[in-house]
């Protein structure tokens, strides 16, 4: 477990969604969450009380949390000195970067001296096997996407509480760096050694006798050059009989790579079912959640509606609107 409560830092990040690790921390675990910190270049906020690490500490922070993400996942020179920085001042850091905390000297030398912890999140468990596609009991849903940072982890999340809420057996499985500090506990499947990215998917969604539902959040998206592979793997290990396409309304390009437009919706999802139905030919599509962040309430239900429309599934903003439609789809599509 990692000591809380929690200072955010944000780096010197300048776009709302690099700081997806902080704010869905925030917004998920807001009770273990005292303030943000930020570098002089940074430019965005997730709503906390602004705080230097000596205040945090003072307020009865025990650890900070790197909250950002970048393309590598690496540290600067400025995170690492912010990190060092922490833990003199008496902070435990956690991170979900590619970069480990334990790599670099700087830190791992600061953490030694103040007799203090460094987590790192986006390391997997020891010992993942092979998938090997066997049918195994219980119900998996998995969130798939049109572009990595779409809304997955919180589509599945908002499913859980849902589904919870109407006495369904549902448990979110996390499968990446924000939704381990969420849960507690997951794959961060992007790490994984590719041979055993379907045997992780797997191993966090085992044989359940309950009648229950393993709620696997997705990542990137089949249609992203750079995460393409990490998606299919999780499309195979999953064995989903469910799927949600998660969609960004307005995004028009995949991102980091601009180069690459966004596939219409029904491509992707026909896409999606094509590549689970190797491990479950019983696959069906659910509901399409779609982020419909910056946008007025008006143009987000005409998004909605246009995506009912062209897929003929539930379409909701799981922040705005809820997923109790979609729900609604799962229970009669899975009725006994």
């Amino acid at each position: 477990m990692i000591p809380h409560p929690y200072l955010l830092y944000l780096g010197s990040a300048t776009d709302e969604l690099s700081v997806k690790t902080a704010r869905g921390v925030a917004a998920w675990r807001p009770e273990l969450c005292l303030g943000e910190a930020r570098d002089a270049g940074g430019t965005v906020s997730i709503g906390l009380p602004q705080m230097t690490v000596e205040e945090a500490v003072a307020q009865g922070a025990r650890t900070v949390i790197i909250g950002f993400a970048n393309s590598g996942g690496f540290m600067s020179a400025e995170t690492i000195a912010f990190a060092v920085s922490a833990l003199r001042a008496g902070l435990n850091v956690a991170s979900g970067l590619h970069q480990r905390l334990t790599a670099s000297p700087e830190i791992r030398e600061a953490a030694e001296a103040a007799n203090l912890s460094l987590f790192d999140v986006r390391e997997p468990p020891a010992n993942i096997p092979v998938g090997n596609g066997k049918p195994r009991a219980g119900k998996r849903l998995l969130a798939v996407g049109t572009d990595c940072s779409v809304g997955k982890m919180y589509t599945t999340l908002a499913l859980e509480r849902e589904m919870k809420a109407r006495g369904i057996a549902a448990d979110f499985r996390a499968t990446g760096q924000t939704g381990i500090f969420i849960a507690g506990a997951g794959v961060p499947i992007d790490a994984v050694v590719a041979d055993f990215i379907s045997g992780g998917a797997e191993w966090i969604s085992p044989a359940r006798e309950d009648g229950g539902w393993d709620l696997i959040e997705g990542q990137g998206s089949l249609f992203h050059p750079s995460y393409a592979g990490v998606s299919l793997g999780l499309l195979h290990g999953s064995q989903a009989d469910a799927l949600v396409l998660c969609h960004q309304a307005g995004r028009t390009r995949i991102r980091f790579l601009e180069g690459h437009p966004i596939p219409d919706l029904r491509t992707c999802l026909d896409r999606n079912l094509e590549a689970a139905r190797l491990t479950n030919p019983d696959v069906v599509a659910v509901g399409v959640s779609l982020n419909t962040w910056g946008m007025d309430a008006e143009a987000a239900k005409r998004a909605c509606a246009e995506a009912e429309d062209l897929l003929g599934l539930p379409a909701q903003d799981p922040v705005a609107m809820g997923v109790g439609r979609i729900v609604d789809r799962i229970v009669q599509c899975f009725a006994a």
